[in-house]
């Protein structure tokens, strides 16, 4: 190859000294770039944060684009806590995290520990809710589901189905009232035969219905012995979910066909219940027991159908790659819709 004439040599000189300048600053200019992408962080008053390369304002939503997900997603703006936010990214202007912003990543960390107890693990990559609720683990074309179990009763305004209702009948003497549900079958089937039911409900946030017991509000029982799975018989298109019996002496006993179950306590204040048996294919429901004396009347109604189709919102596991990060919080997991 013939070498350049010492009168072109200046000029392609110059030109390798541009690219190779260009190349550096492409460099320089794709790690900043990458480094703003992985450091910029819009802080929740939750503990928890989302990873993020920008975000705009618009009325009481927040709007952002998520460095983990490559996608805009969006929170409401009340979510936020904007101090937080500012300090992190005060903390990288001034060339680096600020001890601030590190001690702020502890108590994040802290935090999300926190979480976690609150929410165990029912299967790999999926956590119960840690505002509690009743749940079954179903599963569903081989994939493990937790679908939320709703409080149901013949009387049950649905208004008021994100308290938790509690009542005894009231003791008249011979007096028997069945626990009827609406609709032949529940909203919620198992597909699954031995379905494993996870409960967490406060004690101290039920609504009292009109209908007491004489003796006023029974104590809780432990949470081991709280809690049962009962048959539920189809008549026409009601359910009959049992009976609390009212002796002439005021005393109560149910009769309400208990399934054979075990309970075990967990983390954050959550039960689980399971069948020591398979269910047959029907209708069931979680009880809750007030006390010795009788149940409540309210109950949380499922069904045991391995045809059913799938349930209209359930949870799922996440992906191994998003399990461990700290941008996932209860609040903006969606729920898959079937």
């Amino acid at each position: 190859m013939k070498s350049p004439a010492p009168s072109e040599r200046a000029p392609f000189a110059a030109t390798l000294r541009s690219i190779a300048a260009l190349a550096t600053l492409y460099v320089f200019f794709s790690a900043f770039s990458l480094a703003q992408t992985l450091a910029q962080r819009l802080i929740l008053k939750d503990g928890t944060y989302q990873a993020i390369t920008k975000y705009e304002i618009h009325g009481d939503r927040v709007r952002y684009f998520s460095a983990e997900r490559g996608e805009w997603e969006e929170v409401p703006k009340s979510l936020v806590d904007w101090d937080a936010t500012d300090k992190f990214q005060q903390g990288l202007q001034q060339g680096g995290p600020s001890p601030e912003a590190v001690e702020l990543d502890k108590e994040l960390e802290a935090e999300r520990q926190a979480e976690l107890a609150r929410s165990p693990e029912v299967v790999p990559g999926l956590h119960l809710p840690d505002e509690g609720g009743v749940f079954i683990l179903d599963t569903y074309e081989n994939q493990p589901q937790l679908a939320e179990v709703q409080q149901s009763g013949s009387d049950l305004d649905k208004s008021t189905k994100l308290n938790i209702l509690r009542s005894v009948v009231n003791p008249l003497a011979g007096a028997k009232q069945s626990i009827e549900l609406p609709g032949a079958h529940a909203k919620v089937q198992s597909h699954t035969t031995v379905p494993s039911v996870y409960i967490n409900l406060d004690a101290e946030n039920g609504a009292p219905a009109t209908a007491q017991a004489a003796t006023g509000e029974p104590q809780p029982l432990a949470l081991t012995e709280r809690y049962k799975i009962i048959r539920v018989e189809v008549k026409g298109n009601k359910r009959t979910a049992g009976a609390v019996k009212i002796a002439v002496n005021g005393n109560m006993k149910t009769d309400e066909r208990l399934v054979a179950t075990t309970a075990t306590t967990l983390t954050g204040g959550w039960v689980k219940l399971t069948p020591t048996e398979p269910l047959a294919t029907g209708e069931y429901a979680v009880a809750e027991m007030l006390g010795k004396e009788g149940m409540n009347i309210y109950v949380w109604d499922f069904g045991v159908n391995s045809a059913a189709p799938a349930n209209a919102f359930v949870w799922k596991p996440q992906p191994p790659d998003a399990q461990a990060k700290p941008d996932q919080t209860p609040q903006l997991k969606q729920r898959d819709k079937q």
